[in-house]
Protein backbone atom coordinates (compact mmCIF):
# COMPACT_ATOMS: atom_id res chain seq x y z
CA UNK A 1 0.00 0.00 0.00
CA UNK A 2 1.49 3.38 -0.99
CA UNK A 3 2.35 5.84 1.75
CA UNK A 4 -0.17 8.62 2.28
CA UNK A 5 0.72 11.73 4.14
CA UNK A 6 -1.45 12.41 7.14
CA UNK A 7 -3.10 15.82 7.38
CA UNK A 8 -0.67 16.73 10.17
CA UNK A 9 2.37 15.81 8.05
CA UNK A 10 0.99 17.72 5.06
CA UNK A 11 0.27 20.75 7.24
CA UNK A 12 3.86 20.66 8.54
CA UNK A 13 5.24 20.43 4.99
CA UNK A 14 3.00 23.28 3.82
CA UNK A 15 4.10 25.43 6.76
CA UNK A 16 7.74 24.70 5.95
CA UNK A 17 7.24 25.69 2.31
CA UNK A 18 5.45 28.89 3.32
CA UNK A 19 8.29 29.75 5.71
CA UNK A 20 10.88 29.19 2.97
CA UNK A 21 8.97 31.35 0.49
CA UNK A 22 8.69 34.17 3.04
CA UNK A 23 12.43 33.93 3.71
CA UNK A 24 13.16 33.93 -0.02
CA UNK A 25 11.05 37.06 -0.54
CA UNK A 26 12.99 38.73 2.27
CA UNK A 27 16.34 37.78 0.72
CA UNK A 28 15.22 38.85 -2.77
CA UNK A 29 13.99 42.18 -1.36
CA UNK A 30 17.33 42.95 0.25
CA UNK A 31 19.92 41.23 -1.94
CA UNK A 32 18.25 40.84 -5.33
CA UNK A 33 18.41 37.80 -7.56
CA UNK A 34 22.21 37.73 -7.66
CA UNK A 35 22.38 37.70 -3.86
CA UNK A 36 19.77 34.99 -3.41
CA UNK A 37 21.04 31.45 -2.95
CA UNK A 38 19.64 28.28 -1.46
CA UNK A 39 22.03 28.79 1.47
CA UNK A 40 20.92 32.41 2.06
CA UNK A 41 17.25 31.41 2.01
CA UNK A 42 17.92 28.49 4.36
CA UNK A 43 19.77 30.81 6.75
CA UNK A 44 16.95 33.39 6.66
CA UNK A 45 14.41 30.64 7.36
CA UNK A 46 16.55 29.09 10.10
CA UNK A 47 16.71 25.68 8.40
CA UNK A 48 19.32 23.59 6.63
CA UNK A 49 19.93 23.95 2.89
CA UNK A 50 18.70 20.38 2.52
CA UNK A 51 15.30 21.49 3.79
CA UNK A 52 15.03 23.90 0.87
CA UNK A 53 15.66 21.04 -1.57
CA UNK A 54 12.79 19.12 0.04
CA UNK A 55 10.44 21.71 -1.45
CA UNK A 56 12.30 23.15 -4.45
CA UNK A 57 14.70 21.79 -7.07
CA UNK A 58 17.01 24.77 -6.62
CA UNK A 59 17.31 28.54 -6.80
CA UNK A 60 15.53 28.90 -10.14
CA UNK A 61 12.55 26.80 -9.04
CA UNK A 62 12.30 28.77 -5.80
CA UNK A 63 12.48 32.16 -7.54
CA UNK A 64 9.88 31.14 -10.15
CA UNK A 65 7.48 30.50 -7.27
CA UNK A 66 8.34 33.85 -5.68
CA UNK A 67 7.80 35.63 -9.01
CA UNK A 68 4.38 34.02 -9.35
CA UNK A 69 3.31 35.07 -5.87
CA UNK A 70 4.72 38.59 -5.91
CA UNK A 71 3.61 39.31 -9.47
CA UNK A 72 0.10 38.06 -8.76
CA UNK A 73 -0.08 40.52 -5.86
CA UNK A 74 1.33 43.39 -7.95
CA UNK A 75 -0.97 42.71 -10.89
CA UNK A 76 -3.99 42.55 -8.55
CA UNK A 77 -3.07 45.99 -7.16
CA UNK A 78 -2.84 47.45 -10.67
CA UNK A 79 -6.04 45.81 -11.91
CA UNK A 80 -7.94 47.08 -8.86
CA UNK A 81 -7.01 50.73 -9.51
CA UNK A 82 -7.59 50.42 -13.26
CA UNK A 83 -11.19 49.32 -12.94
CA UNK A 84 -12.93 52.69 -12.76
CA UNK A 85 -12.71 56.25 -13.99
CA UNK A 86 -11.97 58.03 -17.23
CA UNK A 87 -9.19 56.83 -19.50
CA UNK A 88 -6.76 59.40 -18.13
CA UNK A 89 -7.66 58.47 -14.54
CA UNK A 90 -7.31 54.76 -15.22
CA UNK A 91 -4.00 55.06 -17.09
CA UNK A 92 -2.62 57.43 -14.45
CA UNK A 93 -3.69 55.03 -11.70
CA UNK A 94 -1.98 52.09 -13.42
CA UNK A 95 1.28 54.01 -13.87
CA UNK A 96 1.20 55.50 -10.37
CA UNK A 97 0.49 52.13 -8.77
CA UNK A 98 2.96 50.13 -10.87
CA UNK A 99 5.81 52.65 -10.57
CA UNK A 100 5.01 53.78 -7.04
CA UNK A 101 5.05 50.25 -5.66
CA UNK A 102 8.26 49.48 -7.56
CA UNK A 103 10.02 52.52 -6.10
CA UNK A 104 9.03 51.49 -2.56
CA UNK A 105 10.94 48.19 -2.85
CA UNK A 106 13.61 48.94 -5.41
CA UNK A 107 15.72 45.81 -5.02
CA UNK A 108 12.71 43.52 -5.39
CA UNK A 109 11.31 45.54 -8.29
CA UNK A 110 14.66 45.49 -10.11
CA UNK A 111 14.74 41.70 -9.71
CA UNK A 112 11.20 41.45 -11.09
CA UNK A 113 11.75 43.82 -14.00
CA UNK A 114 15.31 43.79 -15.22
CA UNK A 115 17.96 41.94 -13.22
CA UNK A 116 19.66 39.14 -15.20
CA UNK A 117 17.97 35.86 -14.22
CA UNK A 118 17.76 32.21 -15.25
CA UNK A 119 15.63 31.35 -18.33
CA UNK A 120 12.83 29.82 -16.23
CA UNK A 121 12.57 33.01 -14.19
CA UNK A 122 12.72 35.13 -17.34
CA UNK A 123 9.73 33.18 -18.68
CA UNK A 124 7.77 34.19 -15.56
CA UNK A 125 8.82 37.78 -16.15
CA UNK A 126 7.14 37.64 -19.58
CA UNK A 127 3.91 36.37 -18.00
CA UNK A 128 4.09 39.28 -15.54
CA UNK A 129 4.56 41.81 -18.39
CA UNK A 130 1.61 40.36 -20.32
CA UNK A 131 -0.67 40.81 -17.32
CA UNK A 132 0.38 44.43 -16.87
CA UNK A 133 -0.10 44.96 -20.60
CA UNK A 134 -3.64 43.60 -20.28
CA UNK A 135 -4.43 46.12 -17.52
CA UNK A 136 -3.34 48.99 -19.79
CA UNK A 137 -5.14 47.47 -22.79
CA UNK A 138 -8.44 47.30 -20.90
CA UNK A 139 -8.22 51.01 -20.07
CA UNK A 140 -7.26 51.86 -23.66
CA UNK A 141 -10.12 49.85 -25.17
CA UNK A 142 -12.59 51.53 -22.81
CA UNK A 143 -11.13 54.94 -23.70
CA UNK A 144 -11.48 54.32 -27.42
CA UNK A 145 -15.08 53.13 -26.97
CA UNK A 146 -15.91 56.23 -24.90
CA UNK A 147 -14.31 58.54 -27.46
CA UNK A 148 -11.77 59.76 -24.88
CA UNK A 149 -8.73 58.77 -26.94
CA UNK A 150 -8.11 58.31 -30.66
CA UNK A 151 -8.63 54.93 -32.27
CA UNK A 152 -5.46 52.84 -31.99
CA UNK A 153 -4.23 49.27 -31.62
CA UNK A 154 -4.78 48.82 -27.89
CA UNK A 155 -2.43 45.83 -27.66
CA UNK A 156 0.47 47.72 -29.25
CA UNK A 157 -0.15 50.88 -27.23
CA UNK A 158 -0.41 48.90 -24.00
CA UNK A 159 2.78 46.94 -24.69
CA UNK A 160 4.55 50.19 -25.53
CA UNK A 161 3.49 51.74 -22.23
CA UNK A 162 4.62 48.72 -20.22
CA UNK A 163 7.97 48.81 -22.01
CA UNK A 164 8.37 52.54 -21.50
CA UNK A 165 7.44 52.45 -17.83
CA UNK A 166 9.73 49.48 -17.17
CA UNK A 167 12.63 51.06 -19.04
CA UNK A 168 12.31 54.38 -17.23
CA UNK A 169 12.20 52.58 -13.87
CA UNK A 170 15.37 50.55 -14.54
CA UNK A 171 17.65 53.53 -13.86
CA UNK A 172 16.27 54.51 -10.44
CA UNK A 173 15.79 50.87 -9.43
CA UNK A 174 19.30 49.74 -10.32
CA UNK A 175 21.11 52.76 -8.90
CA UNK A 176 18.74 53.57 -6.02
CA UNK A 177 18.54 57.17 -7.25
CA UNK A 178 15.97 59.13 -5.27
CA UNK A 179 14.28 60.58 -8.34
CA UNK A 180 10.50 60.81 -8.62
CA UNK A 181 9.86 59.67 -12.17
CA UNK A 182 6.17 58.92 -11.62
CA UNK A 183 4.70 62.31 -12.67
CA UNK A 184 6.76 62.26 -15.86
CA UNK A 185 5.71 58.69 -16.61
CA UNK A 186 2.05 59.59 -16.14
CA UNK A 187 2.40 62.60 -18.45
CA UNK A 188 4.25 60.56 -21.08
CA UNK A 189 1.69 57.73 -20.96
CA UNK A 190 -1.23 60.09 -21.41
CA UNK A 191 0.46 61.92 -24.30
CA UNK A 192 1.34 58.61 -25.96
CA UNK A 193 -2.32 57.63 -25.94
CA UNK A 194 -3.51 60.99 -27.21
CA UNK A 195 -5.04 62.34 -24.01
CA UNK A 196 -4.22 65.71 -22.57
CA UNK A 197 -2.20 65.47 -19.36
CA UNK A 198 -4.39 66.53 -16.44
CA UNK A 199 -1.81 65.56 -13.80
CA UNK A 200 0.99 68.09 -14.23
Amino acid sequence: MPYRRTPAVQARLDAGRTKLLAAAVEVLSTKGYAGLSVASVAAAAGVSAGSVYTHFDGKSDLVVEIFRQVCTREVAAVVAVAAHGSTSERVAAVVQTFAGRALKNRTMAYALLAEPVDPAVDAERLVFRRKFTAAFADAIVAGIAAGEIPDQDAAISAAGLVGAVGEVLVGPLSSHESVDVVPGLVAYSLRALGVRDEHT
